[in-house]
């Protein structure tokens, strides 16, 4: 703590704070003087800038003759913030950045903050070729004046709000006023004041508390880092939540078909957008359904193939030693273990791992006649069409879902598929984000939508 704090002439409510905040070390309290002006200072080193705080502060304080001058120019400066009236909300501004400062019996608080995240990082959660190739920073003020830079509409509404946890983390609310859907955003703060939870860290841990059931498979809310998929479900009508410290944002209210547009289908031609989304929603299918139609196929209803086909089956599977779920099943378990390997590695040397890792293990798998020849080809077409879909989270749940269905089709074969299936659909269809239906396709017109909202 700094040694002026125990300046005899440090009003009471400076040393009331400095009490609170001790014994920490980066505590200072300053008393500056000069021909009868006085000012206190009170603030933390670790999280102040000092040249701002030497330029803004204390510089115009020696240069100034008068102490109501000086009094006038504090209160007039663009750091300001308010103030507030508790004494563990004020140290909690102090926190942040902010400086208080007395002078004429006069408390103000000064927002002159070191930001050391500021840098904005590139775009790796969406990667894309075409568009814009940088995203977010992991500082709020940063990431607010990326969307101010890209959505020039005095419409653009920004709320700030404060999540009442341990860190009491900041958070932005932005949305355009003249087309956000009616009734998202009092169900939106609905959900965030009475949060029941001791940290949050990253937008990607507040997104499962919006969603009000952290234990759902299928997320409700997007998590993205491009500005560019932003700014245009802000002009959807959607909002966007920004926390403090992270480089992502949350989208909501979200749809199932949002999670499987890419924002490149909006740098390219229509017939190019169409050819990319068949093959998007082709994985989501080969992905889902493949291993389930194998064991369908093979071990209840052989004739759906051709005669030299079903023959070709058969003889691939001469001498594995157990059913053809077992084997889709490990094979399977073997896949997401190479995935989860790929990601946790080193970038150096997670492809040549996991590359020769799934080229050793299959080829040693087949010779054993552990597997066939044909599951081989299964797995792998199932493996690279997860990949297809463009948002993890959504990845992620239909990587779960084929596990689903691949029990049903062991149990009932391929009637089974289909009832698993069917009963995916109608689970999805009974989900929504924030009152709007999951699987819903089309809006309605937005005149119609926003008349309804305000009836």
């Amino acid at each position: 703590m700094d040694e002026n704090t125990e300046n005899p002439n440090t009003p009471e409510y400076m040393k009331r704070l400095t009490k609170k905040l001790e014994p920490s070390d980066d505590i200072v309290q300053n008393t500056l003087t000069i021909e009868g002006k006085k000012v206190h200072l009170l603030f933390l080193k670790s999280v102040v800038d000092p040249l701002q705080l030497q330029s803004v502060i204390v510089k115009p304080f020696f240069e100034m003759k008068e102490e109501r001058h000086y009094a006038e120019y504090i209160n007039s400066l663009p750091y300001k913030t308010k103030l507030p009236s508790g004494d563990r909300e004020v140290m909690i501004e102090l926190t942040k950045g902010n400086v208080l400062v007395m002078v004429n019996n006069q408390l103000t608080l000064l927002e002159l903050k070191i930001v050391a995240n500021n840098m904005v990082q590139e775009a790796d959660l969406e990667p894309t070729m075409h568009g814009p190739q940088m995203g977010m920073s992991e500082s709020l003020e940063i990431n607010i004046n990326i969307i101010r830079q890209r959505y020039h509409d005095p419409s653009l509404i920004v709320e700030t709000l404060e999540l009442d946890e341990q860190s009491n983390r900041g958070i932005a609310l932005l949305y355009d006023k003249d087309r956000v859907r009616p009734g998202v955003l009092d169900k939106i703060k609905e959900r965030l004041q009475p949060l029941d939870v001791e940290l949050v860290q990253a937008a990607d841990e507040l997104i499962y508390y919006l969603n009000n059931k952290k234990r759902s498979l299928f997320p409700t809310s997007l998590l993205s880092g491009r500005p560019d998929r932003l700014i245009n479900n802000i002009t959807a009508g959607k909002v966007i939540i920004l926390v403090d410290g992270s480089p992502h944002a949350i989208v909501t209210p979200i749809v199932f078909f949002d999670f499987m547009a890419s924002m490149e289908d909006r740098y390219h031609s229509y017939w190019i957008m169409v050819g990319a989304m068949v093959l998007r929603y082709g994985g989501l299918f080969t992905c889902l359904m493949l291993p389930g139609i194998y064991v369908g196929v093979t071990s209840y209803n052989p004739d759906v193939f051709r005669t030299e086909l079903a023959l070709t089956v058969a003889a691939s599977r001469i001498g594995v030693p157990y059913p053809s779920f077992i084997e889709v099943f490990f094979m399977l378990i073997f896949i997401e273990l190479l995935t989860e390997a790929s990601l946790r590695l080193p970038v150096t040397i997670s492809a040549t791992a996991t590359t020769v890792g799934g080229l050793i293990l299959g080829t040693a798998v087949v010779e054993a006649a552990l597997a066939s020849n044909i599951i081989v080809i299964v797995v792998s077409l199932v493996a690279i069409s997860t990949f297809v879909i463009p948002v993890n989270e959504m990845s992620y749940a239909i990587r779960i879902c084929r596990f689903f269905l691949l029990l049903y089709a062991t149990l009932f074969g391929l009637a089974g598929l289909v009832l698993g299936m069917l009963g995916l659909i109608m689970f999805l269809s009974n989900k929504d984000s924030l009152g709007q239906p999951y699987l819903r396709m089309y809006w309605w017109n937005r005149e119609k939508e926003l008349k309804a909202g305000k009836r």
